[in-house]
């Protein structure tokens, strides 16, 4: 019997859809309940979201924790409840008087490893209650700092308004898993003693998958495009190449000869199909590649060269 399609998905979310909004919809399109995400995007922001189904949900969790690149603006001059423009503005404190040297001094101090107090609205758990629920329900959100990495933090350009009281600063971010760009635009206008928020948030990148490579979601709908999960892994993992006795022996669950690497591998066969994930690991004295996750049947041994 065929085995049912697994794979990942990149969407490039439009503004107003919530990442659940797309999961929802990707659920009708691909015929399955088994439909995840890797890494929420608020509504107000666009692009890449990748999407996995069937097996390939199984993936998500490594995905997430992927480097990200993120395009925005950073408009200085006020503050909002929710360190964008979906919130109401707080506090004015007019940016004419802000030099470029200025900006690009405040953005030094905020690249590198850094704390981060994530935005009060975020999905960040607090005693098993997401961040933003407390604050609609009126509560007063103390979130601690975390260590996050900015690798770059790019200018673009620096725009100011006709009446020259805020300024709006495009800018580019390489960073780690959970780095808030919201944060970092508030942090910014503190900074410079200006308030800053985002006006505008577009993911280009998580990982090694590319915004140029994403479809619309009126695309999707007209053809499931998806990436088959095999090359999906090999694109997100180092890969070894393993022997048909080994691939049996890792369908069921048995360890095989060590990789003697440290890292997460992709264990594959000659023609491209992923059996499993792989990693060495010691038992009574001895080290071996152990089975992470395993992704193929014995019926995908079918045909395969011994």
């Amino acid at each position: 019997m065929a085995q049912p399609a697994s794979g990942l998905i990149l969407v490039d979310k439009p503004a107003g859809w919530t990442s659940h909004d797309v999961v929802s919809r990707t659920r009708k399109i691909a015929g399955t309940r088994k439909v995840g995400h890797a890494g929420t995007l608020d509504p107000m922001a666009t692009g890449m979201l990748v999407i996995g189904f069937n097996k390939a949900t199984r993936l998500l969790t490594y995905i997430v924790d992927t480097t990200k690149i993120y395009r925005a603006t950073i408009r200085l001059g006020h503050n909002t409840t929710t360190d964008d423009a979906d919130g109401e503005i707080t506090q004015t404190r007019f940016a004419n008087a802000v030099t470029r040297e200025a900006i690009e001094a405040a953005i030094i101090d905020l690249t590198g490893t850094i704390q981060q107090v994530p935005s009060s609205v975020s999905a960040i758990k607090i005693d098993g209650k997401r961040a933003y629920q407390r604050v609609r329900e009126g509560e007063t959100v103390d979130i601690p700092a975390r260590e996050v990495t900015v690798h770059r933090f790019d200018i673009e350009d620096i725009r100011r308004a006709d009446d020259g009281k805020t300024i709006d600063v495009d800018v580019e971010v390489e960073c780690t898993a959970g780095t808030y760009i919201r944060a970092l635009a508030r942090d910014l206008g503190e900074a410079l003693n200006t308030g800053g928020y985002l006006t505008a948030l577009r993911r280009t990148a998580v990982g090694p998958y590319r915004i140029e490579d994403a479809v619309t979601m009126d695309e999707l709908a007209d053809n499931l495009v998806y990436t088959e999960l095999s090359t999906a892994m090999i694109r997100l993992f180092d890969v070894r190449l393993v022997s048909y006795d080994e691939a049996k022996d890792l369908i069921h669950g048995r360890r095989i000869a060590a990789s003697k690497s440290d890292e997460l591998l992709a264990a594959t066969l000659k023609n491209g199909h992923v059996i499993a994930l792989i990693k060495d690991a010691e038992r009574a004295g001895k080290i071996e590649a152990k089975p992470e996750i395993v992704f193929a049947t014995l019926d995908h041994l079918t045909g395969a060269p011994s």
